[in-house]
């Protein structure tokens, strides 16, 4: 079956798809984008996804490009039309198609807005989190806005090459004062030798990850002790456990750092815990 793409109110094959050559999102990055788990066919936590979209599209001034509810919509029929049961749904929105100028466009200028989805077996993922993953550290090279979720993502593009060339799976951001930010696409975590929970505060530096959110909710849930304050390396190293988190690893044990063991060098209980309980806390459309 071949997939299928929204793009600006049309669904056509993913392979026929295109946007203009002076859409703002190819010249300057200027958009903004979301990724949802789907599982049983299924968004999860779409509530809060679509509430740091609308964030994100607000701090970079623009318009929605159609009401939430039909928003909404067009994600759940871009899921059907591909039949994905387990996988992702996929969605950016740029300023729109305009003359190449730094300046805005004028207002009139519609946004765009493509969406796609794309099938994943979970059982991929399970069996990478019974392994763990190892991670790099690198320079957090990136502008101070990474809150807004847009698609800038060259500085994060290039950690991750770094990452998978040097046989790892993720990088850290590590900055001025040699504390983690995050990773290149996932939200960095510690377990302390007391137990708790510990990941950077949720400010410019770092992306608000809705995993991540959803995952203090788990770990209120379990009577664990979550401490949102930045973390070093070598407190990392230190630490019982690490893991990362995003829409694609749920909760992913990290076992390595920089070629060094992290804790016993397995994935330990906590991050294994919080993996297994993420689903019946997160919030699943009906």
């Amino acid at each position: 079956m071949s997939r299928i793409a929204y793009v600006n109110g049309q669904y056509v094959p993913h392979d026929q798809a295109a946007v203009h050559i002076e859409d703002r999102g190819y010249q300057f990055a200027d958009g903004v984008y979301e990724v949802c788990e789907v599982t049983g066919g299924r968004m999860v936590d779409e509530r809060r996804h679509m509430a740091r979209l609308v964030r994100s599209l607000g701090e970079i001034r623009i318009a929605m490009p159609m009401s939430l509810a039909a928003l909404g919509v067009v994600l759940r029929e871009t899921i059907r039309r591909n039949r994905v049961h387990d996988g992702f749904v996929y969605l950016q929105v740029t300023r729109g198609v305009a003359r190449r100028d730094h300046y805005f466009p004028d207002p009139s200028t519609p946004p765009s807005i493509v969406v796609t989805a794309r099938a994943a077996d979970p059982r991929k993922a399970d069996a990478q989190a019974l392994q763990g993953i190892a991670v790099i550290t690198t320079p957090d090279n990136r502008w101070g806005r990474v809150d807004i979720k847009t698609v800038g993502l060259l500085p994060n593009v290039l950690a991750k090459q770094a990452a998978k060339e040097a046989g790892a799976r993720e990088a850290w951001f590590v900055d001025a004062e040699g504390r983690v930010t995050e990773g290149g696409s996932t939200n960095a975590w510690i377990v302390t030798q007391d137990g708790k929970l510990v990941t950077r505060q949720a400010d410019n530096a770092i992306l608000r990850g809705i995993t991540r959110t959803v995952m203090m909710e788990v770990a209120e849930k379990l009577q664990l002790r979550v401490e949102e304050r930045a973390f070093t390396v070598p407190e990392a190293l230190a630490a019982k456990e690490a893991f990362v988190t995003s829409a694609t690893n749920f909760a992913m044990p990290v076992v390595r750092i920089d070629g060094k063991p992290v804790g016993e060098g397995r994935p330990g209980p906590v991050a294994r815990a919080l993996r297994e309980h993420f689903h019946e806390t997160a919030e699943i459309a009906g």
